[in-house]
């Protein structure tokens, strides 16, 4: 661990009368991003910690932090179950927070045959925290976009799984002129969908912590505001957690009832938007393994990949809409996916 981070733990406890005898830092493994996670114990009968480090190197990571401690804020005020921030250092992205649990949505889901009485708890949280987290929220906290919009539905998701997953990962054609119309549409639909609500970005199996019962959600810092369908179609396409389809059902249901407590007004504009937001995070996680595991030698991102293509297919054919027929025809040549270096160009 870095001196200086573990000089910011120790004043921290010593501010707060916290005895640090046989003090322990553990580093968590990391997923995608560039920050580092310590869970911070001690001989004492005080919880544990987490620290995190994340060197502001650039004005983007400085914006990050930024919004990490803002929104965090936000969130932790509207009694949105999310990590307190007891200190921080935006010169030296230093931060020390809750810890929130050891064990993630993923790894219940996994070793738990009764998971879905976990997401019923999650799915009651998420829906609060989409509607509360939204009033209040100022747009001026968010270090990408102040919403999820056309914007990043084309650049950051669509051209996103074109250029990481199709030509650098599979290595086929630089060029995809049959894309651009399902493309264009699909960011077309799926803006329309009411985008005040807040909308988390990252909403999947492993950030989402679970302690004794209790709901943690980590990794906020891609909050803005956007549509209602968004959050809960990257719960249930997780490659992590790897649902059956009856699952995936049975959470999509018990959503829309919540909806339904709250405004049922909501339910027919949800319904509509909703499959096309799913493609749209679906083209998003292609495009991060790939970038992932091919740019950053994450490799284990590689083992998802084949999950997220079978997602992308399935979600293609629920919906008749003959403007998506070239994706869903290049999708039908990878399905089923396996990376091999003889993958046919699809289409030539």
């Amino acid at each position: 661990m870095d001196h200086e981070l573990k000089k910011f733990v120790l004043d921290f406890l010593k501010q707060k009368a916290w005895k640090a005898e046989d003090m322990d830092f553990k580093l968590l493994p990391g997923d995608g991003s560039s920050r580092s996670f310590w869970r911070v114990t001690t001989s004492a009968t005080e919880p544990s910690l987490i620290a995190m480090s994340n060197l502001p190197v650039d004005n983007a990571i400085r914006r990050e932090n930024l919004a990490y401690v803002k929104i965090g804020k936000h969130l932790h005020r509207k009694e949105i179950p999310v990590p307190e921030i007891y200190l921080y250092d935006l010169e030296r992205g230093f931060f020390i927070m809750e810890d929130v649990g050891r064990t993630n949505l993923q790894q219940l889901v996994s070793s738990s045959e009764d998971h879905l009485s976990h997401y019923d708890k999650v799915l009651e949280k998420l829906f609060r925290m989409q509607v509360e987290g939204a009033t209040g929220f100022d747009t001026k906290w968010c270090w990408q976009t102040e919403r999820y919009d056309r914007t990043v539905m084309c650049n950051y998701e669509a051209n996103y799984f074109r250029d990481a997953f199709l030509c650098n990962f599979l290595g086929l054609k630089n060029t995809w002129p049959e894309l651009e119309m399902p493309f264009n549409h699909l960011a077309k639909t799926a803006s329309r969908a009411d985008d005040n609500f807040f909308l988390h970005r990252d909403f999947q199996s492993r950030n989402i912590m679970i302690s004794k019962g209790n709901i943690g959600f980590i990794d906020w810092q891609g909050g803005r505001l956007g549509p209602l369908g968004y959050d809960l179609a990257s719960l249930i396409i997780d490659p992590y957690s790897a649902l059956s389809p009856q699952d995936k059902k049975e959470i999509y249901q018990k959503y829309l009832s919540l909806i339904s407590e709250h405004n049922a007004g909501w339910i027919e504009p949800f319904n509509m938007y909703f499959p096309y937001l799913a493609i749209q995070r679906n083209l998003q996680i292609l495009g991060a393994f790939s970038y992932l595991s091919k740019e950053k030698g994450k490799k284990y991102f590689e083992a998802y990949i084949p999950a997220a293509v079978k997602t992308l297919h399935d979600l293609l054919h629920q919906i008749n809409d003959l403007q998506l027929s070239s994706l869903k025809d290049l999708i039908n040549e990878l399905y089923p996916f396996k990376k091999s270096l003889d993958i046919p160009v699809p289409g030539g």
